[in-house]
C-alpha cells in the first residue's frame, strides 16, 4: 500500500459529540475518496464537557469559555497536532482566544463557508444557528466583511431554531415537527430574497437535507470537514 504523508489535525470537539460524531466520518470519508483503499484520518480529538460549556454559554460566561478552549487548543498542540479546528459555529466566537496560545494555523468555519457560498455567485444569504450565531458580531460580521448580505429570522422564530438545537438536536431528537418548523422559516427568508441559507450551526445538517429546502442549503458541518480534508493533505 503506498503512504500518503498527512499532517495531523486536531479537533476541539463535542459541542455536541452529535455533530462531533458527524465530522470524524466525514473527514475520514474525504480522506478514503481522496486516496482509495484503507486510508483514514490523521487526527486528535479533545472532546469537551458539553453539558458545563453549554451553561456558561448561557450564562454569558464567554471569557471563562475562553479558557477552556485555549486549554484545549494547547493540550492539541502539544499531542503535536499541526493545525486545528473547533467543531461548533458558536464556539467561533472564541476564535481569537484559541489562536492567541498556539501559533498553529485555525481552520476557520465561516470563512471555509463564505469560499462555498461566493463558489455559486450568491449575495445575500439566509442565516440560522444559536442565537449567538445568528445575532452577534463574530459570525454574521465576518461574512458581511465578505461583501455578503445577510438575513436571520424574526425575534420569535430565533428563539425556537436556538430551542430546537439545544433541547433536541443536541441530545440526538430529530422531530418531524421541528423539521417542518425550520421548512417554513427557511421558505420565509427565501421569500424575503435569500438565495440559500448557512446552517449555522453543526447539529442543524443532522435535521435539514439539501431535499427539505427550496434553496441552496450551506451545511457548515460538511464544509469545514472537506476544509479539513484538505488541510491534512496539503
Amino acid at each position: 500500500m503506498t503512504v500518503h504523508k498527512q499532517r495531523t489535525l486536531g479537533i476541539i470537539g463535542g459541542m455536541s459529540w452529535e455533530s462531533s460524531e458527524s465530522y470524524y466520518r466525514l473527514i475520514n470519508e474525504g480522506i478514503k475518496d481522496k486516496l482509495g483503499g484503507l486510508h483514514s484520518a490523521d487526527l486528535l480529538i479533545h472532546s469537551v464537557e458539553f453539558g458545563l460549556i453549554n451553561e456558561l454559554q448561557e450564562k454569558g460566561e464567554w471569557e471563562a469559555l475562553g479558557i477552556l478552549m485555549a486549554n484545549s487548543a494547547k493540550r492539541l498542540q502539544a499531542a503535536d497536532a499541526q493545525g486545528l479546528m473547533i467543531a461548533s459555529n458558536t464556539m467561533h466566537k472564541l476564535f481569537d482566544a484559541v489562536q492567541e496560545v498556539t501559533d498553529l494555523p485555525l481552520i476557520h468555519i465561516a470563512d471555509a463557508t463564505i469560499a462555498a457560498i461566493k463558489k455559486q455567485n450568491m449575495s445575500k444569504i439566509a442565516l440560522l444557528g444559536t442565537q449567538f450565531t445568528m445575532t452577534q458580531d463574530f459570525y454574521k460580521q465576518r461574512l458581511v466583511d465578505a461583501g455578503l448580505q445577510v438575513l436571520i429570522p424574526e425575534s420569535d422564530a430565533r428563539a425556537e431554531v436556538h430551542r430546537i438545537i439545544k433541547k433536541e438536536l443536541c441530545v440526538g431528537q430529530f422531530k418531524d415537527s421541528s423539521r417542518q418548523y425550520y421548512q417554513q422559516v427557511i421558505k420565509d427568508l427565501a421569500d424575503q430574497g435569500a438565495e440559500g441559507v448557512i446552517l449555522g450551526c453543526t447539529e442543524i445538517g443532522l435535521l435539514i437535507k439539501q431535499a427539505d429546502s427550496p434553496i441552496p442549503v450551506f451545511d457548515t458541518t460538511l464544509i469545514h470537514a472537506a476544509a479539513a480534508v484538505d488541510f491534512l493533505l496539503e
